[in-house]
């Protein structure tokens, strides 16, 4: 078995970069993102950058980091309403956005993984989703073409990992995780847990080893939430709400 552990995410991302690199990043919002690769991004400078990932993060952190460095030329995104600096970005013409209905972007995903060209699907028919791509009617129901998408290197977060790069990922942190990682060219792995080979009952691997080059332990991870909304102690409406 080849070795795939490095020792951080800096070294993970050794001989892989270049400008005008295509990366997947792996999350929804704030949940599961790969934080330590990220910030190697960051750190290494790589600029006009076509990031596919559902949303940017939020200002400061997560993909935001990418976007305050101008490191990100383009955006293959679903959500991206939580970022200032990626909405003055886009106003401006600074950065390129291709917008994706957020289950077309997850089958994109699956469909580049599997070696899928394209698909067909009704979603964004009649919208702007729908300018410039080829329709074609099933049944008497129009259809629009997406295309599969694959990523140059896909980084993704997940909870446990065995040395041959098994992965399972923590509930609602599994999110875009799993398909970008089969759609990679070089899929790297930061994890919380690094646990012995047969460790892992084989029915909960989420990702199978076979997808995963690259592997890193990450430590002290942030998991911001994006929002978080909390009453005042001893709030009247609040207790008149729960009473009812």
């Amino acid at each position: 078995m080849a070795n795939k552990l490095y020792p951080d995410a800096r070294a993970a991302l050794d001989g892989l970069l270049f400008d005008g690199m295509t990366v997947m990043s792996g999350g929804f919002g704030l949940c599961g993102i790969p934080e330590k690769l990220i910030a190697a991004l960051r750190d290494a400078g790589v600029k006009g950058l076509t990031v596919i990932s559902n949303n940017a993060g939020v200002d400061g952190f997560g993909l935001g980091q990418l976007l305050e460095t101008r490191q990100i030329a383009k955006m293959i995104s679903s959500y991206v309403g939580e970022n200032k600096e990626f909405e003055r970005q886009y106003l401006s013409g600074e950065l390129q956005l291709e917008f994706n209905p957020q289950g077309t972007l997850a089958e994109r995903i699956r469909a580049g993984g599997a070696g899928i060209p394209g698909f067909y699907t009704k979603t964004g028919v009649g919208t702007l989703v729908a300018e410039g791509k080829e329709h074609k009617d099933f049944n008497g129901e129009t259809y629009i073409l997406e295309t599969g998408l694959v990523a140059d290197v896909s980084i993704v977060k997940a909870w446990k990992a065995d040395p041959y790069g098994n992965l399972v990922f923590r509930k609602t942190a599994r999110n875009f995780n799993p398909m970008m990682a089969t759609a990679g060219k070089v899929t790297i792995a930061e994890v919380e847990e690094l646990v012995a080979p047969g460790a892992l009952d084989p029915d909960a691997i989420h990702t199978p080893g076979i997808f995963v080059q690259r592997l890193i332990v990450g430590q002290e991870y942030e998991k911001r939430i994006e929002q978080r909304t909390v009453r005042e102690p001893g709030d009247p409406a609040a207790r008149e709400r729960e009473a009812a």
